[in-house]
């Protein structure tokens, strides 16, 4: 099954009631194409949304136990708030090697699953050994720009699934910077992707309905 995961990042688009409108928009579509569908919120929407027909992912959590930690995003927390999983390192969010390894491993721990980001072919292989559910690949200077990386640098996208699958082979790998449209997401699968990684081409936009419709069927063809 194909995967599209939308970011909302922190733009006004993707929270309040345009979150719920966006949720509701991504369930029907992924029922209608059999697309798995995962919506990666802000920590303090996940709950808003998670009484929905929708996989809601944290946009982050640190690599913490229980305790005194104030203000840091606690895994636990997230799962309580009806997360099923999280995205970890984000180009935007940044964490240090040992902090990713151990997210990862407190997230297996309490069933979250994971999505590590990672901005080229060779971190992408370098993360697959804290074997996550998914390595999301996404050169940072291509990230919220008008051309895709299956575009621009087609060749990352090929060498991160090699690279990942030569690690580990049950490791899912999503595409994600400047995913924009079918043609992006048509790539992105013959590149040997599994899935996408998409924000402002999804979030942003006016006609959501109209291009989340077209990549799903881009990714079922």
């Amino acid at each position: 099954m194909g995967v599209i995961v939308v970011n909302t990042k922190a733009y006004k688009e993707g929270m309040g009631e345009n979150l719920v409108e966006l949720s509701r928009i991504m369930e029907k579509i992924g029922e209608k194409y059999e697309v798995r569908m995962i919506l990666a919120v802000q920590p303090s929407d996940i709950r808003l949304v998670s009484q929905l027909n929708i996989d809601v992912f944290s946009q982050h959590v640190d690599a913490i136990e229980y305790g005194s930690h104030t203000g840091w995003i606690s895994p636990y927390a997230v799962k309580l708030a009806g997360a099923v999983g999280t995205l970890i390192n984000h180009s935007e969010h940044r964490m240090k090697v040992e902090d990713i390894a151990k997210a990862v491993e407190i997230s297996k721990k309490i069933g979250l699953e994971t999505i590590i980001c990672a901005g080229t072919s060779e971190i992408s292989k370098a993360v697959a050994c804290f074997s996550p559910d998914y390595v999301a690949v996404e050169p940072p200077e291509l990230i919220g720009g008008d051309i895709s990386v299956t575009k621009a640098q087609p060749e990352i996208v090929k060498n991160a699934v090699d690279s990942v699958h030569s690690i580990n082979k049950n490791v899912k790998v999503l595409c994600g910077a400047g995913i924009k449209n079918g043609n992006d997401v048509s790539k992105a699968i013959e590149l040997g992707a599994e899935g996408i990684l998409v924000a402002s081409g999804v979030v942003k936009v006016k006609e959501r309905k109209k291009i989340i419709e077209e990549m799903a069927k881009a990714m079922v063809k």
